[in-house]
């Protein structure tokens, strides 16, 4: 499927210039948000990615939970361009976080996970799904985090959900980067609704 608005593979400004070289030569082609979205507007809306990439550098969770939050995020709201650069990160910089990103659409029931993973992504995937938390999910989450890195999970969410939303609205979908084998979005919605509605995920 192609993009709403047509790339735009010349871009104007030095800057913007650079960034399309840069990303180009990291990842084999310019990435589609940046011919997409990023091309048509002032190039200060697109640095706030890098302000949020420098901010996730002082968060305390660790990588690989902020890494998998991410992921079942972008799953839920199916962004493809983002599932896609995703696990090309994975399988390119952290290659030992792979079986659980494959195993993710059954981290409830698969035992790569601990119980720390299962409350965040529980707790990520009903916030994602629902816009809301039930009380159960966050006294779970308490359990195992303390109440800045809560705050940090739901930084995680909001700021992946922007991107997804950027994608999905302009149909930025994926740039081919790897194979992808996305959760069909009615199974992630009848999951969330279930799981909100029992009041557990």
């Amino acid at each position: 499927m192609s993009p709403y608005l047509a790339p735009i593979d010349k871009p104007k400004g030095l800057r913007l210039k650079l960034l399309y070289r840069f990303l180009g030569r990291q990842f084999g082609t310019a990435p589609g948000w940046l011919t997409v979205w990023s091309a048509r507007l002032p190039l200060a809306y697109t640095s706030w990615m890098g302000k949020v990439y420098t901010l996730n550098k002082k968060l305390e969770l660790s990588p690989d939970t902020m890494r998998l939050i991410r992921a079942r995020v972008e799953s839920i709201n199916m962004c493809t361009w983002c599932m896609d650069a995703g696990r090309w990160y994975v399988i390119n910089k952290e290659p030992h976080l792979l079986p659980k990103l494959d195993a993710l659409h059954d981290y409830q029931t698969s035992p790569l996970f601990s119980d720390e993973e299962r409350a965040a992504l529980d707790f990520a995937s009903e916030l994602t799904a629902q816009k809301r938390v039930n009380p159960e999910a966050f006294e779970s989450l308490s359990r195992h985090y303390s109440e800045r890195q809560i705050c940090e999970i739901v930084w995680v969410v909001s700021t992946t959900f922007l991107m997804n939303i950027n994608n999905l609205g302009l149909g930025v979908g994926s740039d081919g980067l790897c194979e992808i084998n996305p959760e069909p979005r009615s199974q992630g919605a009848r999951r969330g609704s279930a799981a909100a509605g029992r009041g557990e995920w």
